[in-house]
């Protein structure tokens, strides 16, 4: 028995984005490499990202025994070493043996080892003479969002009006509504959490009241800190694992169990803007895993803005760091709140903006940042081959809003038009990236002078012209 090979057949599945259909029928292929006993002519690609029905041939030049000792030899296991249940069947021509995706098809963006191990022998009774294996991704249910349709969508105020709702999916031109529901916590060292009652029965109200609109539905447990009275991105919880715990159980299971599974909701954000929490990555790819055991919809994470800048070396340290953060492997498209600081002005010309994106213009203390922002945020697409999605981009309508989007009362002179000159800029940079998924705009289902982030009528025509022929 002197050669084994596994022969590559190319895939060439377009990823074409459907929210609507969960399920994936994928045509079977076939990887071929070649391989000798002793692995010294491999042939093949390593790594690659394949349909969760993936089939694999493994093609030898001799008969083989498949007795248990070979079918012990050939195994799948996870990224945590786990045992895959493949099924494994021998070709006709008893030269081959195909080892089929477990019962449902392997989990979507997870990654995998196909091991061939010394046990597997000839019928001579010759064994392979050193262990082979084969890594390989599945692909993200990135392949199933929206009918060829980019997301455009709005972030709901937590305190958002119903009917203004509905009125706003038509003034915005939109296909998606990220819902909030809030989740009560004492304070921000806090490890305990729970579901409010009335507004997850409000946001069941409003998903009732879009059936048959065909509007698509990410739903987010926010954060209702302190009554509302501190940032999530401040939240530090004096107990990592009884914080797990409890949002895994009290708040990610609750609203999957009462919401995400009977309403058929699209999408799952597990969290937002989680700065000091982010950085436990093996208990995030966890709490995924535990979700997705229960939900098979999208599953997202928003990710909160950063700044770096080549004289601030521990901006760059945190950056690298967030962008290997293993938890994005794990999604199926990452988010990201994009409150990035572009200029230091009050006001801007788009085309000021639009280079400020590339090259941000902030100074501090007589530094220019030079942040290549869109760079930083397609970095995470090329790291981890998973689109991108705005999952918040908002501008206050006031001036200076470029300078720090994330805080709406720093600057009372109110300025619509470099609000919509905002948008502007980032509709320019990215509407036409493929790996940009789409946008959310915050905030919106509520209108009053306290509502800074509400988009201004000049702002509103640039979201409507995003992603449409009335361009």
């Amino acid at each position: 028995m002197g050669k084994m090979k596994i022969v590559e057949y190319v895939n060439s599945h377009n990823m074409i984005g459907k929210f609507k259909n969960k399920i994936l029928i994928a045509a079977i292929f076939g990887l071929f490499f070649l391989i000798s006993f002793n692995v010294q002519a491999a042939n093949f690609t390593d790594n690659q990202t394949v349909d969760s029905n993936k089939t694999w041939i493994i093609s030898f030049n001799s008969e083989i025994s498949f007795d248990d000792l070979t079918k012990q030899g050939i195994i799948v296991t996870d990224s945590k070493g786990n045992k895959v249940d493949v099924g494994i069947q021998l070709g006709q021509d008893s030269k081959t043996v195909a080892v089929t995706a477990p019962q449902g098809g392997y989990t979507s963006g997870e990654s995998y080892t196909l091991n061939v191990g010394e046990q597997v022998h000839s019928t001579k009774g010759k064994t392979l003479n050193k262990k082979c294996t084969l890594n390989f991704n599945i692909k993200s249910n990135e392949d199933e969002i929206l009918d060829g349709e980019k997301v455009k969508s709005g972030n709901l105020s937590i305190d958002y009006d119903i009917e203004q709702v509905l009125s706003d999916i038509d003034k915005f031109q939109l296909n998606t509504l990220n819902i909030p529901v809030k989740i009560k916590i004492d304070n921000l060292s806090s490890s305990n959490m729970e579901v409010d009652k009335d507004s997850e029965s409000t946001a069941i109200g409003l998903i009732k009241q879009l059936k048959g609109r065909d509007i698509k539905i990410i739903l987010e447990p926010y954060p209702w800190i302190a009554e509302g009275g501190k940032s999530e991105t401040d939240w530090n919880p004096d107990d990592m694992d009884t914080f797990f715990s409890n949002w895994r159980v009290n708040v990610l299971k609750t609203l999957v169990d009462d919401i995400a599974v009977p309403y058929n909701v699209d999408a799952l954000n597990i969290g937002s803007n989680f700065v000091n929490i982010e950085p436990e990555e093996k208990k995030w790819c966890d709490t995924i895993d535990y979700v997705r055991t229960y939900y098979k919809g999208l599953v997202t994470y928003r990710t909160n803005w950063w700044y770096t800048a080549s004289w601030d070396t521990k901006s760059i340290t945190d950056y690298e760091n967030k962008l290997n953060n293993k938890l994005f492997s794990k999604l199926d498209f990452i988010s990201i709140a994009a409150y990035f600081e572009l200029t230091n002005n009050a006001t801007n010309t788009v085309e000021h903006l639009v280079s400020a994106i590339e090259n941000s213009q902030i100074s501090v203390n007589g530094e220019i940042r030079n942040q290549n922002i869109k760079q930083e945020i397609k970095n995470f697409y090329d790291k981890w081959n998973k689109p991108i999605f705005f999952g918040e981009l908002g501008f206050p309508k006031t001036d200076e809003a470029s300078f720090h989007p994330w805080k709406p009362d720093e600057n009372s002179t109110v300025n619509n038009v470099e609000q919509a000159n905002c948008f502007e800029a980032y509709r320019r940079e990215f509407e036409n990236e493929p790996w940009l998924l789409g946008f959310s705009a915050f905030a919106i289902g509520k209108q009053d002078d306290n509502k800074q982030y509400y988009p201004s009528k000049e702002s509103t025509l640039v979201i409507r012209n995003w992603y449409s022929k009335e361009q």
